[in-house]
């Protein structure tokens, strides 16, 4: 299973999440349609823990 940031802004993108900002290390995404804002940590070259993974995918409503 890919657990890559990457991977996973791409996922979200495909479910209509767009880019809204970025501090630091973690990048913003929000959906207008059901008005969510998701939160994705960014440490470059690190993949994310499993957990974090899928809790960030199943707040997004993707499953």
């Amino acid at each position: 299973m890919n657990l890559s940031p990457t991977y996973l802004i791409r996922l979200l993108e495909e479910n209509g999440y767009v880019f809204k900002r970025a501090k630091g290390s973690h990048r913003l995404y929000y959906n207008p349609i059901n008005n969510k804002t998701i939160i994705v940590p960014f440490h470059n070259g690190k993949d994310l823990k499993k957990g974090t993974f899928m809790a960030i995918m199943k707040q997004a409503g993707i499953e």
